[in-house]
């Protein structure tokens, strides 16, 4: 899915109306796996100046890049976060822990050849899903659409729990950030197949 579509999720399921370190580390959990794809691809793109057909093309599977991103999306990982913050009773460690395990329970289902060893360190086996939420020639038509009327109803949900103007700017701002990355990835690949 789509890191927006991450985030409304991951504050569907566990952020909590006055309960704002919760909430937060809801929002960060759901960011959380994709976090090192962010920060590899922009200081590649953006600092050593390599094109994005270069960067998600060959430098993402990379054995360098595959091993960090088997760290931040490690079930066993999140995992451990969990039964930390069940241990020490923090609230706001069982939503950061959950939030990113619902994160990469979306992600199995949905990456062809592009997936994480969700199993590291027990294994660095990545499962080669035949659905795709980006990729065209593995259903993205249907999985797109899907995702995106999630988010709208989801959105809608956390728009009614949620009464602040805050909350509900950002609330919007994830809605209206769901269908941004179909125009930035259009054009960073275009001319790419």
């Amino acid at each position: 899915m789509n890191t927006p579509a991450h985030l409304v999720f991951a504050a569907a399921a566990f952020a909590k109306p006055g309960a704002k370190r919760v909430t937060i580390a809801a929002l960060i959990g759901g960011f959380l796996p994709d976090a090192s794809l962010y920060l590899l691809a922009g200081w590649s793109i953006f600092i050593d100046g390599r094109s994005p057909s270069a960067v998600f093309g060959s430098d993402y599977f990379s054995p360098a890049w595959q091993a960090i991103f088997a760290i931040d999306n490690s079930v066993f990982v999140w995992g451990a976060v969990i039964a930390a913050g069940a241990l020490l009773k923090r609230p706001w460690l069982l939503a950061l822990g959950g939030a990113a395990l619902l994160h990469i329970a979306f992600d199995l289902p949905l990456h062809h050849d592009d997936g994480r060893a969700h199993f590291w360190p027990i294994t660095t086996w990545v499962f080669e899903s035949p659905i795709s939420y980006w990729d065209n020639n593995h259903h993205a038509g249907i999985v797109a659409p899907l995702e995106a009327l999630a988010v709208a109803g989801l959105s809608v949900i956390l728009w009614r729990r949620f009464k602040g103007a805050w909350s509900r700017a950002g609330i919007a701002l994830l809605a209206m950030a769901e269908l941004a990355p179909a125009i930035v990835w259009g054009l960073m690949f275009s001319g790419h197949h």
